[in-house]
């Protein structure tokens, strides 16, 4: 249990702190409209993700005696897992530009999340497979993952909405480009891990 919470958090810290346009979101409400705006926003994932998660779930289930097609999957998520990781070590900083805009609800934050094909790519080759495999540990692991992951998501979103609310230039400051190069080293690391299990699936290694 104590792997896929840890799995979890990583995976949780890395999208919640990764610039994109639901954070950039979180960040203009937070700026405009207060604090409580944004993390109304910032809560948006918990609605759009249950769709996601439970149909990649009922698609694993049904292939999951094919261990070459578990095998593609692996490495697909390998793949995205690395393309993050090189992202986050790559990151130089965000600039708040953010135009006068008029309040948005939670109901824009959804349709922000819903658009953006992040969301979609994580779940398909790493989220469900992982949840997947926690659900054959038990459900105190499968409980350990998604609520480490929407923990840590949704956490450092707020987290961050407050701390570029007391100072706008955080994000380009030294302490939130140290920590995406960590996160990016861990993912890198996770990547290999997703890799080596994929050539295995196929009978490759």
């Amino acid at each position: 249990m104590t792997h896929f919470l840890t799995l979890g958090l990583l995976l949780g810290f890395s999208a919640g702190l990764s610039p994109g346009p639901l954070l950039m979101l979180v960040i203009s409400e937070s700026l405009h409209h207060g604090a409580k705006s944004g993390m109304r926003v910032a809560m948006a994932p918990i609605v759009t993700d249950v769709p996601i998660i439970l149909t990649t779930l009922v698609i694993l289930v049904k292939v999951s005696g094919y261990r070459q097609v578990l095998g593609v999957i692996s490495l697909a998520g390998g793949a995205f897992v690395l393309f993050t990781a090189i992202d986050a070590i790559r990151t130089r900083g965000v600039q708040l530009d953010l135009p006068k805009e008029q309040p948005r609800s939670l109901r824009k934050g959804v349709l922000t999340n819903f658009l953006s094909p992040h969301p979609y790519l994580f779940w398909i080759a790493v989220g469900a497979p992982e949840l997947t495999k926690s659900l054959a540990v038990g459900l105190p692991a499968f409980f350990a993952f998604i609520g480490s992951f929407y923990l840590s998501l949704i956490g450092s979103k707020i987290a961050l909405a407050v701390a570029v609310g007391r100072s706008r230039v955080f994000l380009s400051s030294r302490y939130y480009l140290y920590t995406m190069r960590f996160l990016g080293i861990l993912l890198a690391l996770f990547a290999v891990v997703l890799f080596l299990e994929g050539l295995k699936l196929l009978g490759l290694s």
